[in-house]
């Protein structure tokens, strides 16, 4: 059987030219998708037909309606009896190459974050008065005010994590918006057997979203997108960013994401005998889940010196925990080119950096440990981490500063006095995000995704001017 990546309201799929994407490696059966190839008519008439249901259907219904509806469609997510859920299990692993096990409690972990009690918060986060985008509704400094999302929203996504989508996908649904994404090679099956969900559990939506697919690289459906939507998020490397916000029309906004570095921070108070394993082990928890892929992932871990466990002992206690995730969560089989770089990068650690590497025969992970200096750095991922042994965890703010703008995660275990100490100074260095060891790389609902509001960001404000309604009163009839 081939699964189809798409979702295409309006368009007749028989009437499309379909290619087919092969994944599996390392003997595992093949796994084939249908992609469909749109001609940039295509994408403009599915972006009108977009725009024409989210007007009809998703702008009048009740922000606290939507939200219903989202928690609908997670919990069907969630439940391992589902058959979509089933489906996720069963291809998800094959098409990412991730362990089956991690992927299952990645997403369940991931899919928590999207329930009602959390999307409350979500929208609370930014709009302290929600029914602002249902209505006009009272501003504090007076008059009334009302939220307006893009009729059309264009998300462009990149990256393998599974799910990954889901953050933007929710965002463009909160904000009543019309929504066309564009799926990654690498994943391109969770978006849509979210939108075929939405579609079972809200007819009334089932034309307001919309998954494509375009060859990476490939200007005209790019730009028939960037055209026919009112605003784009588009997610990857500075340089297809780049290449994206050339393609933008003028006038329109484009908000990008694109890489980031994240790192951790170990107080010596975190290293005595009781609790440095333990500490190892959220440390490698952050590490291994999705081999480093997201940007919240670690790819330094800084420990302070004068704790009884030494950072050069850290670094073993470290090796040991991920050579015991390992053999829970194997590393998925990298390509040719991954495999390359780590073994450069293993290289380079031991002979141009001096350091000591500590990884398994097969290179399932690395370790490499730094006596000190300046040891911020990108790793090269799939599970190599390089621990820097420094005098105090208040050097590293300076140490990163100049990076700063591609700081996000910093992961820190210490005592409370020390982490906001810590976070005060990180933040004036550029980090965005702040999070306990071990859930770097599962942020809470709602986060301020790279220091930016997440749905306040989509939305244009409409003033009514506090003199307006006196005068409006002025001309009722009961003023007669």
């Amino acid at each position: 059987m081939v699964e189809r990546a798409c979702y295409l309201p309006g368009l007749d799929p028989q009437a499309l030219h379909w290619k087919t994407l092969t994944f599996g490696q390392g003997g595992a059966p093949g796994y084939e998708v249908a992609v469909p190839v749109l001609e940039p008519q295509d994408m403009t008439r599915l972006a009108a037909h977009v725009r024409h249901h989210a007007a009809q259907h998703l702008r009048p219904m009740p922000v606290s309606r939507i939200v219903e509806v989202i928690d609908r469609v997670i919990a069907r997510l969630l439940d391992r009896q589902d058959p979509y859920r089933q489906r996720m299990e069963r291809a998800l692993p094959v098409v990412t190459g991730y362990d089956a096990e991690m992927v299952r409690v990645g997403l369940t972990r991931y899919l928590k974050t999207f329930r009602k009690p959390e999307l409350l918060r979500f929208l609370a986060e930014d709009f302290p008065n929600p029914a602002i985008l249902d209505e006009f509704q009272p501003l504090p400094k007076g008059g009334y005010g009302r939220a307006f999302g893009p009729g059309v929203l264009g998300h462009i996504w990149a990256g393998n994590v599974p799910a990954l989508p889901l953050w933007s996908l929710v965002c463009g649904l909160l904000v009543k918006s019309g929504t066309i994404g564009k799926v990654s090679s690498a994943e391109p099956l969770f978006a849509t057997w979210f939108a075929e969900i939405l579609a079972e559990v809200a007819p009334e939506l089932s034309d307001c979203l919309a998954v494509v697919w375009w060859q990476g690289g490939e200007d005209a459906p790019e730009r028939a997108l960037l055209q026919s939507a009112d605003m784009a998020l588009a997610y990857g490397s500075a340089e297809a960013l780049a290449d994206i916000q050339s393609r933008m029309p003028s006038g329109k906004r484009l908000l990008q994401f694109g890489h980031k570095v994240s790192f951790a921070m170990i107080a010596a108070e975190a290293l005595d005998p009781a609790k440095a394993a333990e500490t190892a082990r959220r440390a490698a928890e952050d590490i291994a889940r999705y081999d480093q892929q997201g940007c919240f992932a670690p790819h330094v871990v800084f420990v302070e010196k004068g704790g009884h466990v030494s950072p050069r002992v850290f670094a073993r206690y470290l090796a040991g925990a991920l050579s015991a995730f390992g053999q829970r969560y194997p590393r998925r089989a990298l390509s040719m080119a991954e495999a390359n770089s780590l073994a450069a990068w293993r290289q380079q650690e031991e002979f141009a950096h001096g350091a000591e590497v500590i990884g398994d025969a097969l290179g399932d992970w690395s370790v490499s440990f730094h006596e000190g200096g300046q040891g911020f750095g990108p790793s090269c991922l799939n599970r190599a981490i390089r621990v820097v042994a420094v005098d105090a965890l208040t050097d590293v703010p300076s140490q990163v500063a100049p990076y700063r703008a591609v700081l996000q995660t910093v992961g820190i275990a210490a005592p409370p006095d020390a982490l906001f100490r810590l976070a005060g100074l990180l933040g004036e260095a550029g980090v965005t995000r702040i999070a306990a060891l071990g859930d770097m790389t599962t942020p809470e609902a709602g986060w301020h995704h790279d220091g930016r509001f997440n749905l306040s960001d989509l939305v244009q404000i409409t003033e009514m001017d506090a003199r307006a309604p006196p005068a409006a009163d002025r001309l009722a009839s009961y003023d007669d």
